[in-house]
């Protein structure tokens, strides 16, 4: 897609609504602006080219936009959404990129105004930062993104949402149910994010950058995290990621008594067994 010939808002100018405005740019969209409560990044992205015009009061830019996206929290995605219902320009097509499904996308069908369409999606794409300054054009370079179609949805926006990301360099796009997505992103993204962050609360003893070693550099790389996003994401998503937590702690159970038994062989079937899995992701990963 060279040129969508729309114009788009984008809610939220962090580090995935900053991404999301330096790829659309190359795209040459017809009008490219952006909402934000932060007036110095609204100023900066204008000065460096990457949005036509930045507002703090979204009626203007809502009203005329083909398209929103909003890369806010969950919370605040729809609580904007609602404050803000008759501003939308009729017919638009609103997205996001929250990490969480279900609630917004039902609290959000539930007062969507009936011209309008919500076409909930999540991009498998980031860093450990936050903020525009750390945004980049090429994050979502190869990435894939996640799409969770409702009833509700016109099979025209669903497909409109998939051209725009492919746009952006999106390789795999995937549909879920809201539910499904919410399961999956408990085990692929939130448990990964809260094991990081208790390996680095256990480290209080140590001077790890003494002998930090590259596995644990790897996995404590999303230690990082943006505290304020992910208590709302885990707490949204709690029944998954307790769940996931479970299943994390029983298999950690099952090395611990076999350092504590001393069984060697146990120790190798359990490495054995997890290095054909890991494998085997990475077999898929290729094929897809």
């Amino acid at each position: 897609m060279k040129k969508p010939g729309k114009s788009i808002t984008i809610v939220g100018l962090g580090l995935i609504g900053g991404s999301f405005a330096m790829a659309l740019k190359k795209l040459n969209p017809a009008n490219l602006w952006a909402v934000d409560v932060d007036r110095g990044a609204l100023e900066a992205a204008r000065e460096r080219g990457i949005i036509d015009e930045g507002y703090m009061d979204p009626q203007t830019p809502l009203g005329n936009s083909d398209i929103v996206i909003m890369c806010t929290y969950p919370g605040i995605t729809i609580s904007f959404i609602r404050d803000n219902m008759q501003c939308f320009k009729r017919g638009a097509i609103i997205t996001d990129t929250a990490g969480i499904k279900v609630r917004p996308v039902r609290e959000i069908n539930s007062i969507l105004r009936e011209d309008l369409d919500f076409v909930a999606g999540h991009p498998l794409a980031g860093n450990e930062y936050k903020g525009l300054e750390f945004a980049s054009g090429s994050i979502f370079d190869g990435a894939s993104y996640i799409i969770t179609p409702t009833d509700r949805n016109k099979e025209k926006n669903i497909a409109a949402i998939e051209d725009l990301v492919t746009g952006l360099g999106i390789k795999r796009i995937v549909r879920l149910s809201p539910a499904k997505h919410d399961e999956v992103i408990a085990l692929s993204s939130q448990l990964p994010h809260v094991i990081a962050a208790t390996l680095i609360s256990g480290v209080d003893d140590y001077d790890t950058n003494l002998f930090e070693a590259g596995s644990y550099r790897d996995a404590t790389r999303v230690a990082r995290i943006n505290s304020q996003l992910w208590a709302e994401l885990l707490l949204e998503n709690n029944k998954n990621i307790l769940a996931q937590i479970e299943n994390f702690e029983y298999n950690l159970a099952q090395i611990k008594r076999a350092i504590t038994d001393n069984k060697p062989e146990i120790l190798e079937l359990i490495f054995d067994r997890v290095c054909a899995k890991k494998e085997g992701i990475l077999t898929g990963s290729e094929k897809a």
